[in-house]
């Protein structure tokens, strides 16, 4: 830096100076921190990345308390700052729409009472809430000009059940592995970042010190009695008043004040005053020049706790989708698991009323006892089947609950089953036929994880900077004015004859001024004490800030590199969920078709056998060919449902789709039930092909 911009840079600082001066106290600004050439520079290789989506609810939860603000007015009530703040305990108990459910014993459920009830009861989203109100107390920590504490942002999935699979995952403190914004987060706090470093912004809030003594002293001159002005102990009796008060800006500004006062009373006889009053002032303003310098660096943490915010809004979007995505695969899981079971039940009474009319076969002699046996081995086989498909629905149906109610112990709804009332519908979706990449341009624009890491990225621009200014030697600018004044009463026991007064000192000799005289005396530019300097501090090495700011370069890299990344993996994970809706619709046609054709093959068997012309090992190969198309076909829209949630949660669609309002999933009080489109009613059970009664033919 040359001489003259130097003195450009002093002459900014002065003006600061003294408008912070005038400043006494306030809120303080903020500021928004530009990108360092670097960064820009490493921003245009990047792919087109469309602008950040404005999370609901920045700022806009309908909360009793906002923790980006102070909790009191200094006017209102003084003594609020210093009380605690009760963050309220989660609700134990289960909302009431899931009591409206339970009829006749049953829990009769609609996917969209399942999303309903997941957004009020689900703990993964309760817990992802509160970090929003986390995220607003390391705003109003950073309006202070402290330190960020982070927040965690990664996915909670602490609910069982569901097969999504996503890019990032959670499950550590705070429900998260994935966490913003903290100096020195790292993952599972195993390595430490340069995110909040640099040179501290400096405190915003003002403070007031007092310290208010008394001390008294007792010397026994033994042998210095003259010089003490005593024959006897020596008496002195110190009370001291001091008050300061101290703030800073976000301009690299300090400004001190500090008002010290002292009366002193003493048995001496060289004591002029007794007591003695003592009074000063001294106003003291440093600004930074270099490191430390400017609005820019010293609120910077603002910036930043801007974007966390913005960050931890776009995280709770995300664990909406995620949940949401969950939620609708358990219930598709339910879904299969109840036809399944209503198939089974099918199959074994098909298989049971076969055995029963070959027992009458058996009886007039016309089957063989082996075809008797092979047909008790098939419904052995179907109860079995039967029993475990209904294991498994009871085990769908646990889970179910798990994900839409936060407290199980409720006898009802403990041992009520859960009877879903939706079945996914074949309408073809909008996606379905759009062009790929107007598919990957929607993802891209909607995805909550690339917009976290275009937040990020802004971040670690905010951290370049500051660790740039942390390169620079330390260099003040410093100014102070203050005033002294002596005053209190005249010594009746002053030694005239002595050193430190004149022989003739009668009383009267030192006009008495009290308290008020030296106060008007210490303010009236009588004593002035006044002077300015520079300060400067120069590391000779600096390996510690040069590590530092190189580190935070690669950091940077390292982000842009994850940002690339994450376009690719969105790109690939939306072409393959279309392909995955293409191959599931025409895996339904494919199972629909074969389910029919095994049935009217069934039913076909069944007329070949009555004339003779088929086996009892034909029409229970049948039986088991329909059983499993039966399988298969429920499988196949199990599996075009989640995947058709799935590419809506990766597109970000599902809460516009659903007619969810996000503030009011971030308060956990729903008033507009979603609703979930192109769903049907469960059609009727198809009823298998009736089995003729054998009936043996007359006797001739």
């Amino acid at each position: 830096m040359g001489l003259g911009q130097l003195q450009v840079r002093v002459a900014v600082c002065l003006v600061l100076l003294g408008a912070n001066l005038l400043q006494v106290s306030g809120q303080a600004p903020v500021f928004q921190a530009a990108p360092t050439p670097a960064a820009t520079d490493v921003s245009s290789n990047l792919p087109q990345a469309p602008a950040p989506k404005p999370t609901e609810p920045l700022f806009l939860r309908d909360t009793d308390h906002d923790y980006t603000q102070p909790k009191s007015h200094i006017f209102k009530n003084p003594l609020a700052p210093y009380t605690a703040t009760d963050y309220p305990a989660p609700r134990p108990g289960n909302t009431p729409g899931l009591a409206a459910l339970l009829k006749d014993g049953k829990i009769y459920l609609s996917l969209s009472d399942a999303v309903a009830l997941g957004l009020e009861n689900n703990y993964d989203i309760a817990i992802a809430r509160i970090n929003l109100d986390i995220a607003d107390t390391d705003l109003l920590r950073a309006r202070a000009g402290s330190t960020l504490r982070g927040v965690s942002t990664g996915l909670v999935e602490n609910t069982i059940g569901g097969s999504t699979a996503t890019i990032t995952g959670g499950g550590g403190p705070g429900g998260t592995t994935s966490a913003v914004g903290g100096g020195g987060t790292g993952a599972s706090g195993l390595v430490l970042s340069t995110n909040g470093g640099g040179p501290l912004p400096e405190p915003l809030d003002p403070a007031l010190t007092g310290n208010i003594e008394y001390e008294g002293q007792t010397t026994n001159p033994a042998t210095s009695s003259t010089i003490a002005g005593t024959k006897g102990p020596l008496h002195n009796g110190t009370a001291t008043y001091d008050f300061g008060y101290g703030e800073s800006f976000v301009t690299g500004t300090q400004l001190a004040v500090t008002f010290n006062n002292t009366r002193i009373t003493s048995n001496s006889t060289n004591q002029i005053f007794s007591p003695q009053l003592q009074s000063n002032f001294l106003v003291t303003a440093t600004q930074h020049l270099l490191q430390g310098f400017g609005p820019s660096l010293n609120g910077r943490f603002i910036v930043q706790a801007k974007n966390d915010r913005r960050i931890t809004d776009s995280a709770f979007r995300q664990q909406l989708l995620y949940t949401i995505n969950q939620i609708e695969d358990i219930y598709w899981g339910l879904v299969s698991a109840y036809e399944d079971e209503q198939a089974k039940e099918r199959a074994l009474a098909q298989t049971t009323r076969l055995g029963q009319d070959y027992q009458s076969q058996l009886q007039f002699g016309t089957l063989a006892p082996l075809d008797v046996v092979n047909a008790e081995s098939a419904v052995t086989a179907d109860r079995q089947a039967l029993i475990a498909s209904q294991s498994n629905l009871e085990y769908q149906q646990l889970i179910m609950k798990q994900a839409i109610a936060r407290n199980l112990n409720d006898p009802q709804l403990a041992v009520a089953p859960v009877v879903p009332t939706d079945r996914v519908g074949l309408e073809r979706l909008p996606e379905e036929d759009m062009p790929v990449e107007d598919l990957v341009r929607m993802a891209d624009a909607e995805n909550p994880q690339i917009e976290q890491a275009i937040l990020n990225m802004k971040n670690n621009e905010i951290t370049i900077k500051a660790e740039r200014n942390g390169l620079l030697p330390v260099l003040d600018l410093y100014g102070f004015y203050g005033g002294s004044a002596l005053g209190g009463i005249q010594n009746n026991l002053l030694n005239c004859g002595s050193a430190l007064a004149p022989v003739s000192c009668a009383s009267g000799t030192y006009p008495t001024v009290g308290y008020g005289g030296s106060l008007e005396n210490e303010f009236n530019n009588s004593a002035p004490v006044w002077g300015g300097g520079v300060t400067l501090t120069v590391p000779i090495r600096n390996r510690t800030a040069q590590a530092d700011q190189a580190r935070s370069q690669m950091e940077y890299r390292q982000s842009q590199m994850r940002l690339e990344q994450l376009y690719t993996q969105v790109r690939i994970q939306v072409i393959n969920g279309q392909y995955a809706l293409t191959n599931d619709r025409a895996q339904v046609a494919a199972a629909q078709a074969a389910y029919d054709y095994a049935a009217q093959s069934l039913e076909a068997e069944q007329s070949r056998m009555k004339f003779g012309a088929s086996t009892t090992l034909s029409i229970l190969q049948q039986g088991r060919n329909l059983a499993a198309a039966d399988d298969n076909l429920i499988s196949a829209k199990a599996a075009y449902a989640r995947d058709r949630s799935a590419l809506e949660e990766l597109l970000s669609v599902t809460l516009d789709r659903y007619g969810i309002r996000i503030q009011e999933a971030a308060t956990g009080s729903i008033t507009h039930t979603p609703v979930v489109p192109d769903l049907t009613a469960p059609a009727p059970p198809p009823e298998p092909p009736p089995l003729r009664p054998y009936t043996p033919a007359p006797q001739r």
